[in-house]
């Protein structure tokens, strides 16, 4: 059933993404605020208790759900596992900003395609370069890949017989580590350090995944090499075997309001341009192809034995 809910979820979601504003994100966001207005006194403890508030009451009731719909009928269970899982997906919309980035660069609309990538992922990008957008663009979209996607389908496989708690609980972690990153005081820190623990494996798996997509020395090369110098490590890993199976250059400075900004370089190889973006998304599909493959595997040795 985990496999065949994973393969149903994906499928959906390629058929029929979701697109921006997501009315459950919003939703959710404006609840994590509230939380943060009210618990935020700048103590760890006091972000902990507004963790476990906007984590845990979810899980349950996810699993609730699960479990009343399989005690009925196991095709109302696996029907729950594959909403919740396509809910919590949402890599093809991302993917599609990319590729709609790469199109515009190619027609040679510089400033349409600032405003689509300002409206992915924000901050000032008035002043990027051609070269600066598809970087920053690939860099999104390797850490929406597993954000969005092989994160979420890795806990919701270890944590299958609880239904889509292992979804929504990596969703959830991965949304609070984000708003929550640069709260006052130490308030955001059980966020980053309970985000920090869950994605240790998806992201090394990501990693791992694009090293077999793509150039495995090179992606390996700038895994252990260079990895360590990006500001969130898990990123780093994904991004920078990414870059090196890709065989492309990320990082590097860009220019925000008037201001050079230095960030690490990683990967080897050439600049990216417009191309490079569409072959960061082949590879990250042909990744998700290697995950299914091996779910299909292991479902075929199970009926075998």
């Amino acid at each position: 059933m985990v496999f065949f809910s994973v393969l149903a979820a994906v499928a959906l979601e390629h058929l029929r993404p979701l697109r921006q504003p997501l009315p459950h994100y919003r939703q959710y966001t404006r609840f994590i605020h509230w939380l943060e207005s009210k618990l935020n006194a700048g103590e760890s403890t006091h972000g902990a208790i507004a963790w476990a508030l906007a984590v845990v009451p979810w899980l349950i009731a996810v699993w609730l759900v699960y479990a009343l719909l399989s005690g009925i009928s196991p095709v109302l269970g696996w029907a729950w596992n594959v909403a919740v899982l396509y809910f919590t997906l949402g890599f093809k919309y991302y993917s599609d900003d990319a590729e709609r980035i790469a199109r515009l660069l190619r027609a040679g609309e510089l400033d349409s395609a600032r405003d689509q990538l300002l409206a992915w992922r924000g901050g000032d990008t008035s002043q990027f370069s051609a070269d600066d957008l598809a970087r920053v663009a690939i860099e999104q979209l390797m850490a929406a890949s597993y954000r969005q996607m092989f994160g979420v389908l890795f806990w919701f496989v270890l944590l299958a017989p609880l239904g889509p708690v292992g979804a929504v609980l990596f969703r959830a972690a991965s949304i609070l580590a984000r708003r929550w990153e640069t709260s006052r005081g130490r308030f955001g820190q059980c966020a980053q350090r309970v985000f920090h623990l869950i994605n240790w494996v998806p992201a090394r798996l990501t990693a791992l995944t694009y090293a077999i997509a793509g150039n495995f020395e090179d992606a390996t090369y700038c895994w252990r090499t260079q990895a360590d110098t990006w500001p969130e490590s898990e990123e780093g890993v994904v991004i920078a075997a990414g870059a090196g199976a890709m065989g492309v250059k990320l990082g590097q400075s860009v220019t925000v309001a008037g201001e050079s900004v230095w960030r690490p370089e990683l990967g080897t190889g050439q600049t990216p341009d417009a191309d490079c973006i569409d072959s960061a998304v082949s590879m990250i599909w042909r990744g998700l192809v290697i995950w299914l493959a091996a779910g299909l595997l292991i479902v075929i040795a199970g009926w075998v034995s």
